[in-house]
């Protein structure tokens, strides 16, 4: 049985007309009654409509700068935004604590469904806080989804000691096996579990130099047993020594752990994502922005060194034994793929995977926040990039691809310097046709003040930007940099 950890009902096939590619067409399934699907994992309210979580850790909150919240934006036939706007602060009355300056609540955030309702529910790290006198431990709050949004909330876990930073990244999924969700907490150097949402107990994963970066995380099952695992990257250079890696965790229910039985020594990578390209019925991992950082050029971690020029990505595909080392690799110079590999470029510095073609092969997404556009530096482009049966590339060794910008025909805006449009992604059904909508941060947009794209079926027909302004929030004493984080 193959378990993924995201899940979304497809339905029609997408053509993506704004740039004269179209994805082929294929049978599918009438659409179910929103009834009929699984729960939507970003559903907080239960109406059918995922909604959009965006955290704000630069936002002022009672004065505190720093202080942080969520941004959550309600889905609806219309999108993200027709059916309403929240704000979430640690001063809301169901979220434990207190605003604080430099809390960042908001610094990661991610959704699951911890307590098995058809509401989804609201996981926000807290890398900032500080507890019992402990500067920066850090925290994870869940707040459970109701018909009416929120209702009360857990802390789920809390910084031991000075500087853990627990919440600087966060992910979700059953990795025990009991039909239970479990998180992984990204803290500073470390990366902990916990395996009961509603207790602050958490247990370790691993431990390791990661540059004062937080861990980057995403969750698949690379070994094809059923569970899900935990993928890690990290890096770190001359602190005080130089090293990099790309790590699988599963839990042994032997001993009751975590364990590490997969290794990509040298290999750094911003962005991960699970997806099946192929339509194999396994688990793949796409590794982002991948490149070499110890330079030893033992075994090219990330394929084939030529593809690093501006960002490249490398993908291991799963078999029933787990991942193969030998896959793809790809960059703004393979055939297909739109663009030049420039240095800057973050090819692939932030990853999606969506089936939108509902084909029963997913399609990568990858944000390249650095491409300058015309004389716009780091003006940023998003690629949607096809899989197919032998995965993201054919057997030529060609993609089949097309890329966004702010200046294509349909996207709002203009692509300006140092816009970053790209730097975040997420894929979830908004407007509830079954099929899967593409969100696009631009943290960058307006001096920064930011702003998030929505792509309706992953297209550049009826394209709408959300932005600090067009949602009401209040004034903050730093830029929003609204969509640097995005629930996922």
């Amino acid at each position: 049985m193959r378990i993924r950890t995201r899940t979304l009902a497809l339905a029609a096939a997408t053509t993506l007309a704004a740039t004269g590619l179209t994805l082929p067409l294929t049978a599918t399934a009438a659409s179910a009654a929103p009834s009929e699907r699984p729960p939507l994992t970003g559903d907080f309210d239960g109406d059918g409509y995922a909604d959009l979580a965006v955290g704000v850790p630069s936002g002022t909150v009672d004065g505190k700068a720093r202080a942080g919240y969520v941004s959550v934006v309600f889905g609806g036939a219309d999108g993200p935004g027709s059916g309403g706007v929240r704000r979430i602060t640690q001063a809301t009355v169901e979220v434990p604590g207190t605003p604080e300056t430099g809390d960042r609540f908001g610094g990661a955030v991610t959704t699951a469904h911890v307590d098995d309702d058809k509401y989804a529910d609201l996981v926000i790290g807290a890398p900032g806080e500080d507890i019992d006198g402990k500067a920066d431990a850090g925290s994870v709050t869940v707040l459970y989804g109701t018909g009416d949004g929120f209702a009360l909330a857990d802390t789920a876990a809390r910084g031991e000691k000075t500087g853990d930073a627990y919440g600087m990244s966060l992910a979700a999924a059953d990795f025990t096996g009991d039909t239970d969700v479990d998180l992984a907490i990204g803290g500073k150097d470390k990366v902990v579990a916990n395996l009961n949402p509603y207790a602050a107990r958490t247990e370790p994963v691993m431990a390791d130099r990661m540059g004062g970066r937080a861990p980057v995380m995403t969750t698949g099952d690379f070994d094809s047993d059923g569970r899900p695992e935990l993928a890690v990257a990290y890096y770190t250079q001359n602190q005080p020594y130089t090293q990099s890696h790309i790590q699988l965790y599963s839990y042994n229910t032997d001993v009751s752990r975590f364990t590490g039985y997969w290794n990509s020594d040298n290999g750094a990578a911003n962005a991960l994502a699970a997806g099946d390209f192929n339509g194999d019925g396994h688990d793949d991992l796409a590794l982002g922005n991948c490149r070499e950082i110890a330079d030893e050029n033992i075994d090219d971690p990330c394929g084939p060194e030529r593809f690093a020029e501006g960002g490249g990505i490398h993908i291991h595909y799963g078999s029933s034994r787990g991942l193969i080392w030998e896959g793809q690799t790809l960059n703004q110079d393979t055939p297909g793929v739109p663009g030049v590999a420039e240095t800057g470029d973050d090819f692939g510095n932030a990853l999606a995977a969506a089936d939108i073609d509902g084909d029963g092969k997913d399609d990568l997404i990858a944000g390249a926040p650095g491409e300058a556009i015309g004389s716009a530096a780091r003006a940023g482009s998003v690629t949607v990039l096809k899989g197919g049966a032998k995965g993201i590339l054919d057997a030529s060794g060609a993609a089949s691809a097309v890329a966004y910008q702010q200046d294509s025909p349909g996207i709002p805006g203009v692509a300006e310097k140092g816009d970053a449009f790209g730097t975040a992604l997420l894929t979830a059904d908004h407007d509830g046709d079954g099929r899967p909508d593409l969100s696009v941060a631009a943290p960058g947009e307006n001096a920064s003040a930011g702003g998030v794209w929505e792509l309706p079926s992953v297209t550049a027909s009826g394209v709408t930007a959300i932005t600090p302004k067009s949602i009401g929030l209040p004034a903050s004493a730093h830029p929003y940099a609204y969509g640097a984080v995005l629930a996922r």
